[in-house]
């Protein structure tokens, strides 16, 4: 019998309907999916923008002097160094957890290559914070140096030491006086005389014996420019120095800064010098640490002949 007319009509929409909705239906499946049948990553949802990182060296020198403790230097973001200026003396202040100090060979001694040369390394020169000079002239017979198992001067029972341990932590102390620590293994030691500060006080010679027991100065005079190293109760690192200084000024310096134990370092204006390093897209920048410091040509940047210290990020 032939079919209604209406009948037709709701059949040819119906077939159309449902050739539509499988057309679309197959498109949402395409899209939901990959060429593999894998299905697609969803849109990433929004989200507040990302905190910055903080940089990973930022030094800031003081620019006037601040008798109290004042942070010059961050890392990643975490205080490291800080300044100070006490009655002539400038002092820097190093937390180990975020500084490491480097044991440098000058150019003229000691003698040979060695694994921290006579300027701020490569390795080092984007992560340099300060350098300061080191110890004697090695034909004084007080000094002592040792770095990466080798020994340029012998290194004597008694003596001032400045020891950096394979982990890069340094400690002070007298040498096979109980120090170093037992089982550690040692990278670098610097021996200065004896000890300038020993049990959180100036040594007992410090104020009567000073041409004799800490080291000839240019003119014979006991004022000079003098500098030290010191190590804190918790570990940290205290750098001193001033251009007019007697031994038992800088051993009170010292003594105020926190320190329990320190190693005098170079003395007269010619070998007494340090400085801070900015850091920018064209390199370090130095900044002269100790008021009236004659300073060192190349600022630690270029060979310099003496031995001296890298503080350097870790």
């Amino acid at each position: 019998m032939p079919g209604r007319p209406g009948r037709r009509i709701l059949t040819v929409v119906t077939l159309a309907y449902v050739a539509a909705c499988l057309a679309g239906c197959g498109t949402a499946s395409r899209a939901a999916t990959s060429g593999s049948g894998t299905p697609a990553r969803p849109a990433a949802a929004v989200s507040s923008p990302a905190r910055p990182r903080p940089p990973a060296l930022a030094v800031t020198p003081s620019r006037e002097a601040v008798t109290s403790w004042r942070l010059v230097a961050q890392v990643h973001g975490r205080p490291a160094v800080w300044e100070a200026r006490r009655a002539g003396v400038t002092l820097l202040r190093f937390d180990q957890r975020y500084v490491r100090l480097d044991l440098h060979a000058g150019a003229g001694e000691p003698e040979g290559t060695w694994r921290y040369g006579a300027d701020v390394a490569p390795s080092e020169i984007h992560h340099v914070i300060a350098a300061f000079n080191g110890g004697f002239k090695f034909t004084t017979g007080d000094v002592g140096w040792m770095s990466g198992g080798r020994v340029a001067e012998p290194l004597l029972a008694g003596r001032g030491s400045i020891v950096t341990y394979a982990d890069g932590t340094t400690a002070i102390g007298p040498w096979h006086v109980g120090f170093p620590a037992p089982g550690r293994p040692v990278f670098s030691v610097l021996q200065n005389l004896s000890l300038l500060v020993d049990h959180g006080a100036p040594a007992a010679n410090a104020e009567g014996c000073i041409q004799t027991c800490w080291g000839a100065t240019v003119g014979g005079v006991d004022v000079v420019a003098r500098s030290a190293l010191g190590e804190a109760s918790d570990g940290m690192l205290v750098w001193a120095a001033g251009e007019q200084l007697t031994p038992l000024q800088m051993a009170r310096a010292l003594v105020a800064g926190g320190a329990v134990r320190a190693v005098q370092l170079d003395i007269n204006p010619d070998w007494v010098a340090a400085y801070l390093y900015v850091h920018g897209g064209s390199g370090p920048r130095a900044v002269p640490v100790v008021p009236g410091q004659l300073g060192i040509a190349g600022q630690l940047l270029a060979p310099y002949g003496r031995d001296f210290f890298a503080a350097v990020a870790r």
